[in-house]
């Protein structure tokens, strides 16, 4: 069976260091990843998206990728650092997470 991997990474940053966030690929959670911490998750080949979700409303962008057959799609994320997007994420809740591809 063809397989493809998700590597996910968070960086630690002071804000919303004590909370886990759940990895929402194709509208499904599929794990959660802590503070500091790299994952690595198994995904068919094809067109997925990606999304972080910290408890409540607060949420990462949507974000869609390609899983090659045998590779690993590489991403990052980490909490908002600047105070003025923190604010805003507070009514536009997909601001709150960083999520961008490496």
């Amino acid at each position: 069976m063809a397989m493809a991997n998700l590597a996910l990474s968070r960086k630690w940053r002071l804000v919303d260091r004590g909370r886990s966030w759940q990895v929402i690929i194709d509208e499904e959670v599929a794990g959660s990843i802590a503070n500091d911490q790299t994952i690595e998750l198994p995904v068919e080949p094809g067109q997925h998206t990606l999304r972080l979700r910290r408890s409540g409303s607060l949420t990462s962008p949507q974000r869609s990728f390609e899983a090659e057959d045998g590779q690993v799609a590489r991403f990052s994320c980490n909490a908002q650092l600047l105070w003025p997007m923190m604010v805003a994420s507070l009514v536009k809740h997909d601001l709150w997470i960083v999520l961008r591809p490496d």
